[in-house]
């Protein structure tokens, strides 16, 4: 056993999990600490898996999971991670709101891996708290707790709240996590178990920025976007967008057309009803209300677009949505 981690403190982890949880997001996170563990020969990290009761789950991916304790089971915890998945607004009880005040009461660190953010601002948890969710819940979270403060990076610290945007990202927190105890090296060592070669900072972006993905550096046209993104109920002119980041009308056209294969209206629609379809699926939202929010002047016209665009009209993807539950 190695001198380093002989005598230190063993840090006790719990994953709540809940129905419809994304395993990728809780494997990456256990498997981090199992690493952390085997480099440093020493069992510095132990864990356990929580649920609502005893009954077998069902993760995201179809995959049957037997936690290992209950919330009726008394158990402490330094760091407790709440693991949702796509339907999360469906797994919050008031049993577990009282469970999570209870654990924040008695100390433990509380963070959210993928949607588990959800469950957290539901509680009451994240006031006054940076966080963040997966991309796809941003909107829908951000609309439902307007004073929550979310970002969209891929992971967020602050001070007793650790929140992870999910999929692989859990591996970049859990990176800081082990970092923080034990040193950069055993954490690197981790990160080389995983065959991960860059490990993400808390500033960057979940998402690969549009610069990235064109392979090309094209800041006006990235800034572009980024405002569209930021003006989706009120949708800028191509006039005000061409004043905004100082080209012509001419030249924003011929930057869409060439890198995006798109005209600045079609793409400006279509960041619309992107957003406009997870507010519909992942909130109440009426649909009126929806089709204003994303920027539309009738419900008729956003009704055409959406099936122009996802092949059923918003009404009749919510009801499936709705016999799916």
């Amino acid at each position: 056993m190695s001198d380093t981690f002989k005598n230190s403190k063993v840090h006790h982890f719990g994953f709540l999990v809940l129905p419809g949880f994304s395993l990728i997001a809780l494997a990456a996170a256990v498997d981090a600490l199992r690493l952390a563990n085997r480099f440093s020969r020493s069992e510095i990290y132990t864990w356990k898996t929580i649920a609502e009761n005893d009954e077998h789950l069902l993760a995201s991916n179809g995959l049957t999971f037997k936690p290992d304790l209950s919330i009726n089971t008394e158990d402490t915890f330094d760091y407790l991670f709440v693991c949702g998945g796509a339907s999360v607004r469906n797994t919050w009880t008031t049993s577990i709101g009282k469970w999570l005040t209870k654990k924040d009461q008695q100390g433990a660190v509380l963070g959210g891996l993928c949607t588990g953010t959800y469950i957290l601002a539901k509680a009451g948890l994240l006031d006054g708290y940076r966080c963040t969710i997966h991309w796809e819940n941003i909107a829908s979270t951000r609309e439902e707790f307007p004073d929550l403060n979310i970002t969209d990076d891929v992971y967020e610290i602050d001070r007793n709240r650790y929140t992870s945007a999910g999929g692989t990202s859990p591996i970049d927190l859990l990176h800081h996590i082990i970092s923080t105890h034990h040193g950069r090296e055993l954490a690197s060592e981790v990160s080389e178990g995983f065959l991960v070669d860059h490990i993400r900072n808390m500033s960057d972006p979940q998402r690969t920025p549009l610069r990235q993905r064109l392979g090309t550096s094209q800041p006006k046209l990235s800034e572009a976007v980024m405002l569209m993104e930021a003006n989706l109920e009120d949708k800028l002119t191509l006039k005000e967008l061409s004043n905004l980041i100082n080209l012509s009308q001419r030249q924003i056209e011929r930057l869409f057309s060439r890198y995006l294969n798109s005209t600045p209206s079609k793409y400006y629609q279509n960041l619309c009803l992107r957003n406009a379809r997870r507010l519909l699926l992942q909130t109440e939202t009426p649909i009126i209300e929806i089709s204003i929010l994303c920027g539309f002047t009738s419900s008729s016209h956003f009704s055409k677009c959406y099936k122009d665009k996802f092949g059923e009209p918003p009404r009749n993807e919510r009801r499936f949505l709705s016999q799916q539950r």
